[in-house]
């Protein structure tokens, strides 16, 4: 009995050692190459047309149809997580093939220097007509040519008038009976006065027994004749233009603004002009009107600077090529923010770029809506959306745009929804100094301080209090309305709360409708981190706003201080809110 049973063990041991070695000879290769499949498998890329998704490939190459190069689609998954449709992954080789290059946003001097065109015109403030006073027949000239330089009160012209003549009939007969009839007397004077007669003339017709047959027309301004529109023998009436005369000690600049070059002019700012009749000088003027109306078929508006013309060297109709150096800063701020125009993306309103998302094993780059400013040579200033040293696509920027289409992210034409609502900046002023209130409150929570949680709970209260709902109406009115409620009793209740724990669970709702305020009507602070741990109220999670992208937890102070993700950006001016791919959750013991 003994003996068989040792056989048994005997047998036992020997196939469980066989089982061992097949297990080390095969199995082990079977895992390497079910390892090396799926590696392959995960790393394997298919090439698309960003025109025409229904054309892939294995490889690259061109598209059939359209003939552009293919774009490789990465078939990997990302590194887990919900992924953010605003965030675009791409494999090294996709961006190498598609010649994807960065450049960083810029801090420059918003200073520009506009080339303008245009010509040297009259000045229509110096510019006469010498018109008819009475009818008449021109019976001789003393001007007759265009250009001749007159003084003022110079005769220009004679004309015979039978009206005139009439006039003075009755000025005469009138004078013979003035004490009996003193009113005709003067109205025959008058109609005389009235025809521009000087009372010297009007005196030495009453007294002459002759009448005066021609008179003598008198230039009422110094000048040159710019046009001489009558001649010997023509027949002229009461207000008929006779002559032009322009003053030519100060011309106008008249230049060509297009409608892209509008932002960078103003009026008072130094133009430095030439002309090519003058060679080797250069002009000084001084903006002083840009007219209000475009003109639909230049695309254009003129742009009017008037400057001193000693000796009449300017002539009206010389071309002037103008330097117009302007600035969009005022004085003491700094510089502003550029991006490289090829980084832009336009449809309809709005503004798009492609930043690249640091931090990140495989290489990312998040689709971003920017406010621009005006255009700055090979650059376009930003208002809003980028920070300084970010990084952003500037050559491939389609491609990437082209990548997103296909992988179902946001894109140019597929952005989301807006659903921030239009509020007064008086109101978004105000909301913005309540979310500076609530930052101390959450640090307060991050240090685990009662004390100074109670007190800075006290102040939201207050900035909460000074909030102007009276700003707001309708639809708006009636969402800060439905906010609100909540907002206050849980900032009461953390500034009367003698516990951490009760003041931690107040905090949570709080947060929720003050996140809610800020998506709906939004802050003038340049970027809002939203954050969220996982293991808050009870693994249920909880969010909060913050300051800075590094994570401080406000549930759990120093235990966790660090436990936490940020799942969304709101930066200034944008539509709606950035989601971010999740970032891995540090392991604690809870």
């Amino acid at each position: 009995m003994k003996s068989r049973n040792k056989r048994f063990a005997t047998y036992l041991l020997v196939a469980l050692g066989g089982l061992l070695l097949g297990w080390l000879l095969f199995g082990g290769r079977a895992a390497e190459e079910s390892h090396n499949h799926a590696a392959k498998t995960a790393g394997a890329t298919e090439y698309t047309c960003s025109m025409h998704p229904n054309i892939r490939q294995n490889e690259p190459g061109k598209c059939p149809i359209c003939g552009m190069d293919l774009i490789p689609v990465s078939a990997t998954g990302g590194n887990g997580g919900e992924a953010s449709p605003y965030v675009l992954e791409m494999t090294p080789e996709a961006i190498a093939l598609s010649n994807i290059q960065t450049s960083p946003v810029q801090l420059v001097n918003p200073q520009n220097e506009l080339m303008l065109s245009g010509t040297v015109q009259l000045n229509e403030q110096k510019v006469s007509s010498i018109t008819a006073k009475f009818p008449g027949r021109i019976e001789r000239l003393y001007v007759n040519f265009t250009g001749q330089e007159v003084k003022k009160g110079e005769r220009l012209a004679s004309i015979y008038s039978p009206e005139l003549i009439t006039a003075q009939r009755e000025l005469q007969e009138a004078a013979k009976s003035k004490d009996l009839m003193p009113e005709l007397y003067e109205a025959a004077k008058t109609k005389l006065r009235l025809w521009n007669l000087s009372n010297s003339q009007i005196q030495r017709i009453e007294s002459a027994n002759e009448l005066l047959t021609n008179f003598d027309i008198y230039a009422d301004a110094s000048g040159v004749v710019t046009k001489r529109m009558v001649a010997v023998g023509d027949y002229v009436s009461t207000g008929s233009v006779l002559f032009e005369v322009a003053n030519l000690s100060s011309v106008w600049v008249v230049l060509d603004a297009y409608e892209s070059d509008l932002s960078w002019i103003k009026e008072g700012a130094t133009v430095n002009f030439t002309v090519p009749g003058i060679p080797g000088e250069e002009f000084k003027a001084k903006v002083q009107f840009i007219t209000p109306v475009l003109d639909a078929s230049t695309r254009a508006v003129q742009v009017r600077a008037e400057v001193a013309n000693p000796g009449n060297q300017l002539k009206p109709g010389m071309f002037a090529n103008a330097r117009i150096k302007t600035s969009t800063k005022a004085a003491g701020t700094e510089d502003a923010l550029a991006v490289q125009k090829t980084a832009v993306l336009w449809t309809g309103k709005r503004s798009v770029v492609y930043v690249k998302v640091d931090d990140r094993e495989v290489p990312a780059f998040e689709m971003r809506e920017i406010t621009l400013g005006p255009r700055l040579g090979d650059m376009y200033l930003v208002q809003t959306g980028l920070s300084k040293g970010e990084q952003v696509v500037t050559n491939g920027v389609f491609a990437v745009d082209g990548a997103a289409q296909l992988s179902g992210n946001y894109s140019m034409m597929t952005a989301p929804a807006n659903k921030m609502m239009e509020v007064p900046e008086a109101f978004q002023k105000q909301l913005t100094a309540l979310v500076d209130s609530y930052y101390t409150l959450k640090n307060a929570l991050v240090a685990s301080d009662l004390d100074a949680s109670r007190q800075a709970a006290g102040k939201f209260n207050q900035s909460l209090n000074q909030v102007d709902m009276s700003l707001l109406d309708g639809s708006t009115h009636a969402k800060w309305m439905q906010l609100l409620p909540a907002l206050k009793s849980n900032a009461e209740a953390i500034q009367k709360s003698t516990a951490l724990e009760k003041q931690r669970t107040a905090f949570s709702p709080l947060s929720n409708h003050l996140i809610e305020a800020v998506e709906t009507f939004g802050t003038n602070k340049e970027v809002v981190y939203k954050q969220k741990c996982p293991m808050a109220m009870e693994d249920k999670g909880a969010f909060w706003l913050s300051e800075q992208k590094e994570i401080r937890n406000p549930y759990f102070g120093e235990a966790m201080l660090t436990c936490g993700e940020t799942a969304q950006t709101y930066r200034q001016g944008q539509s709606s809110a950035a989601k971010e791919q999740p970032a891995p959750v540090q392991s604690h013991v809870h």
